[in-house]
């Protein structure tokens, strides 16, 4: 069964008072002017992901205001393991709960129902900014193949916040460290693992594909020194490092020092020196990419968003990458201000305006451009 949301509902989420949607498997296309509310929709859709959706927002900040009672989000999602009814809601800013079929559930649950990419204005800048956002961008693709990739990431965080504690405090006795380095160790190697694993995954979708995009050459590096690998490594390398990590109140060593060296292929340049132009279609394409192995990986391609994707390409690479979207069958949420836009597309998609009221934001069925 393929992949799709075919029922969407939010209720007091963002700008929106009240939305339905019914759409069917082939890629939505959401057009109107700027402010209007469609980067909320598509936010909206990103929660049916495990972590905190697109924005990295707080439940408090998708409340609808001035009301601020809160939000639900739910929908129908057609996955390979059948129809799957989810939804999120929040109370006056609570944590958000998930709930699947009616049943409470863990967010790593969407992880293994659902695979899920995005592709944001804000990340144009991607490889040209500090290594977290690189980071960020890696461990999504990451946990796209490895549903247990957030939870390794978790306890990680956790395990080093509680020694770089340790380590502001000025405690030297080794005792206090060794159970936490050790954990750190074994879910250390685990996050390293799994994103070697992903690269690879994802180099191999680009060597078998046939695109108009240009293929990035992608490589794991430390920002300093060099990176332990295996649970051992890591063990020494934190042992070695207390010293170190003493002065300067935080631990200097782990795949939490991870960078994304990324390279334009065919050219042999860096991503950070090539155009701007250049870095979006790297993107793109890494996306596409990411996408063509979940399909073998998953077997179904995953939703896909793309959030003003078409503003700042040419009519030759729109056209191309509305046809590899619909190569792969996957529904992709498209926003843009125009349907004009979107012309390439045709009858293969679904058309959504969304416009501001005075009750807040509306959204109806619009005409094929």
């Amino acid at each position: 069964m393929p992949l799709y949301i075919n029922r969407l509902t939010l209720s007091h989420f963002r700008s929106h008072l009240h939305v339905s949607l019914e759409p069917d498997a082939r890629p939505v296309v959401l057009f109107g002017p700027n402010g209007a509310g469609k980067t909320n929709l598509i936010e909206a859709v990103s929660l049916f992901s495990p972590g905190r959706g697109m924005r990295r927002a707080s439940a408090q900040e998708m409340t609808r205001r001035p009301e601020g009672l809160g939000w639900k989000v739910g929908g129908l999602v057609n996955t390979p393991e059948g129809v799957q009814e989810i939804s999120f809601q929040s109370e006056q800013g609570a944590p958000r709960q998930v709930r699947i079929n009616d049943k409470p559930a863990a967010q790593a649950r969407l992880g293994e129902l659902i695979r899920l990419l995005w592709l944001l204005p804000s990340m144009d800048r991607l490889w040209i900014e500090g290594a977290e956002g690189r980071r960020r961008f890696l461990d999504r693709m990451t946990l796209s193949f490895f549903p247990d990739h957030g939870d390794q990431s978790l306890t990680y965080e956790k395990a080093m916040r509680e020694r770089n504690r340790l380590l502001k405090d000025q405690v030297r006795d080794p005792m206090w460290y060794k159970a936490l380095e050790a954990q750190m160790a074994q879910s250390g190697a685990a996050i390293h693992a799994n994103r070697v694993r992903a690269l690879d995954r994802i180099a191999n979708a680009q060597d078998q594909a046939s695109t108009e995009f240009p293929a990035a050459q992608l490589d794991l590096i430390q920002t300093e020194g060099e990176m332990p690998e295996t649970e051992d490594d890591l063990r020494l390398a934190y042992q070695e490092s207390r010293f170190r990590d003493l002065a300067a109140g935080r631990s200097l060593v782990g795949p939490h020092r991870a960078d994304l060296y990324g390279v334009f292929a065919a050219k042999g340049v860096p991503a950070a020196d090539s155009s701007t132009g250049e870095q979006k279609a790297l993107l793109i394409s890494l996306v596409l990419s990411n996408a063509r192995a979940l399909i073998k990986d998953f077997g179904a391609p995953p939703i896909v968003l793309l959030d003003e994707v078409a503003a700042h390409l040419d009519a030759r690479r729109r056209a191309a990458l509305y046809d590899e979207i619909c190569a792969l069958g996957a529904q992709a949420w498209m926003t843009g201000t125009g349907p004009e836009l979107f012309s390439e597309l045709g009858d293969r998609a679904q058309y959504y305006e969304v416009t501001e009221t005075d009750q807040g934001t509306s959204v109806f069925p619009g005409a094929v451009p």
